[in-house]
């Protein structure tokens, strides 16, 4: 199972994952940037995929998404770079801000990948705005209700039916490691809609999920091999870590150049 399976694209070699990359370009829309082009493959199920080119019309990479229906307000603090590829790139941002002068007053940290990264270039920070945000299952237990996911639970503390931990923050290594943090939570949510989709690229199914979460929803995917036992259903509660990718839902400010020393103060590096 993997992020790509999640969305029904489930890849079992190298190759099958090129001539996958090759047929989806030929159906995809280009979105040119600066540092490159991305071209935009999206699926009738609300699958997606970002393939990545360099400047040069060198493949560099690509990237899963999932348009869904969540919607959620966070602040957007600092902008990442990646180093897998000059196209790939996340935010560091505070879910549900309650104060518009204090950025940090949120529910929580946390990071997501973006999909299109480049496209923002030059982005203000902080900036409060609104996201659509997808959740790939990596580790993942299902529960059919709060009362089920409360009794599952051994020792203590237990977890909320509704909470959020920022795994992706959590850096394992040394202090002055210059790797960023990662796009990943760790999180139970209760359901809130659910629906069986298949890709109909590949035509493999998939689960999708609207979840309700500390911090707001999130549309939250999953390989029907997380539910061999079990379906979910409206009410039931999610729980486990995720890789997080995001989109805008409207055009954020952009300044001249990007503000730096944001993210040196946040981690040091």
């Amino acid at each position: 199972m993997s992020n790509l399976s999640d969305i029904g694209f489930d890849i079992q070699s190298e190759e099958d994952f090129y001539s996958l990359l090759e047929r989806a370009y030929e159906k995809s829309t280009p979105l040119n940037t600066t540092k490159g082009t991305y071209f935009q493959f999206s699926d009738k199920s609300g699958a997606e995929l970002w393939i990545q080119m360099s400047k040069k019309n060198e493949l560099l990479g690509a990237n899963p998404h999932f348009k869904g229906k969540s919607k959620r307000k966070i602040s957007i603090t600092a902008s990442i770079d990646r180093s897998e590829s000059v196209l790939d790139g996340a935010f560091h941002s505070w879910a549900d801000p309650l104060d518009n002068e204090n950025p940090e007053s949120g529910a929580y940290p946390f990071v997501f990948d973006v999909p299109n990264h480049k496209k923002y270039v030059g982005i203000e920070t902080p900036q409060i705005i609104e996201i659509q945000l997808s959740a790939f299952a990596q580790e993942f237990d299902y529960y059919d209700s709060e009362e089920a996911f409360a009794n599952g639970q051994e020792g203590e503390p237990k977890w909320a039916s509704q909470s959020f931990v920022p795994s992706g923050l959590f850096n394992p290594g040394e202090r002055d490691d210059p790797n960023p943090p990662e796009a990943l939570g760790l999180f139970a949510g209760i359901i809130k809609q659910t629906e069986k989709r298949k890709n109909e690229f590949t035509g493999q199914e998939f689960y999708w999920m609207l979840v309700d979460t500390l911090g707001g929803e999130i549309d939250v995917l999953a390989d029907l091999r997380f539910f061999e036992n079990s379906t979910p259903r409206v009410g039931g509660v999610v729980h486990g870590q995720f890789w997080l990718s995001g989109k805008l839902l409207s055009e954020p400010k952009i300044g001249d150049k990007p503000k730096a020393g944001f993210l040196k103060r946040l981690f040091g590096n």
